[in-house]
């Protein structure tokens, strides 16, 4: 069964630290809830920096990453269904990719 990145985007810092612990505690009963599909529960992500050919954005670019999650599923539609109840769709994105095996 593959794994599959759930790549978070957008969002925006809590308003206060009581609504940051009630997000993260329906993060987490999220998260919990996933049971063996949850390969790594993943990291918020720091602000980031966009290289390209062009040279280095320091903003993130227009849709900054703000955290990642790996999951198994069966399929990318498997992988999308698990990223639909996440309670970060409430104020940003989520890409879902399939991580791919690399023979070297």
């Amino acid at each position: 069964m593959p794994n599959y990145i759930l790549a978070y985007h957008g969002g925006k810092k809590p308003e206060s630290p009581e609504a940051g612990q009630k997000f993260m505690a329906r993060w987490r009963e999220w998260s919990d809830g996933l049971g063996d599909a949850s390969i790594e529960k993943g990291k918020p992500a720091g602000m980031s920096k966009t290289v390209s050919a062009d040279g280095v954005a320091d903003n993130g670019g227009s849709n900054p990453l703000s955290g990642y999650s790996i999951v198994r599923a069966d399929n990318i539609d498997g992988a999308v269904k698990l990223a639909q109840g996440c309670p970060h769709l409430d104020h940003g994105t989520i890409e879902v990719a399939e991580l791919m095996d690399m023979e070297m």
